[in-house]
């Protein structure tokens, strides 16, 4: 019932006012971030709007205050979150904020790797997890990953973007470690068809990937994971803390921005330390 030639600043301000009152994931405060994002789908469609001559005015966006956020917290091993998690005094949601964070280690991850391996009740799992900690790539870009994807001959994988550009089809190369081109050498020989990661033939479903990520871990020391991100954390974590190219990095992830980098960056080995205690 909203006039959509009524709309001002001062309508587009309080809305944000009122979303910011209202709560999200774990009854936290709705995010900045999140309202951000609403103003500008409706920002995007009230272009369109503007094109197709059904609205005159442009979008009222300039000047329009959100609330703050919270930075989130540097990415942590398993053992430095359990260790903070056991002095107390946090609630449960600054808990749960801990375990976004986590990363495995390199000595972790093939403990990690080793269960999924021992406990996995399908032969895509293991080798769907090594390649998401090996590669850092994304959930949906193992989903969608396609066996002419995967070049044993100059021991590289293409990953296919979604998210680095909105007008082409992108794509990226990470080269295969020799743990990895194992796994799928052994799976690929069993697992003919165009995608990679496939069930009993057939394509995966994100409720299903999401579904066999939770059976594996469930009971385990693991089980706190959050999801399929922690493998991306973890490649991209230990790669930064073993002092690997910042300009590789970014070329095997995707990252393009500082704001993406900078939760890594505690991580890189340098002489800060010893520079302080020189002082």
């Amino acid at each position: 019932g909203f006039r959509v030639d009524s709309l001002t600043f001062a309508v587009l301000q309080d809305y944000i006012n009122t979303r910011s009152k209202s709560t999200g994931r774990r009854g936290k405060p709705l995010s900045a971030t999140t309202i951000r994002k609403e103003l500008v789908s409706f920002g995007a469609m009230w272009t369109w709007a503007t094109r197709m001559g059904y609205v005159k005015q442009p979008f009222p966006k300039q000047g329009l205050r959100y609330p703050k956020i919270d930075e989130k917290p540097p990415f942590q091993t398993l053992a430095e979150v359990e260790r903070r998690i056991a002095r107390g005094r946090l609630t449960k949601t600054q808990q749960d904020d801990l375990w976004d964070s986590l990363y495995f280690s390199t000595e972790e991850l093939a403990e990690v790797l080793s269960h999924v391996k021992a406990a996995a009740l399908h032969p895509f799992i293991y080798p769907m997890m090594l390649t998401a900690a090996h590669t850092g790539a994304r959930r949906s870009e193992l989903m969608r990953m396609e066996y002419q994807d995967i070049d044993f001959e100059s021991g590289k994988i293409t990953i296919r973007e979604r998210k680095r550009s909105k007008g082409k089809r992108t794509s990226r190369t990470v080269p295969m470690s020799s743990q990895l081109k194992a796994a799928l050498t052994d799976w690929l020989a069993e697992s003919p068809g165009q995608y990679v990661f496939t069930l009993n033939g057939t394509p995966l479903t994100v409720d299903e990937a999401n579904h066999h990520l939770k059976r594996t871990f469930a009971d385990s020391r693991w089980a706190q994971m959050r999801g399929w991100h922690v493998f991306r954390h973890s490649f991209i974590s230990n790669c930064a803390s073993r002092g690997v190219d910042q300009r590789m990095i970014d070329d095997w992830v995707g990252h393009q921005t500082d704001e993406m980098r900078k939760r890594y960056r505690h991580l890189l080995p340098s002489s800060q330390r010893n520079a302080l205690e020189s002082v």
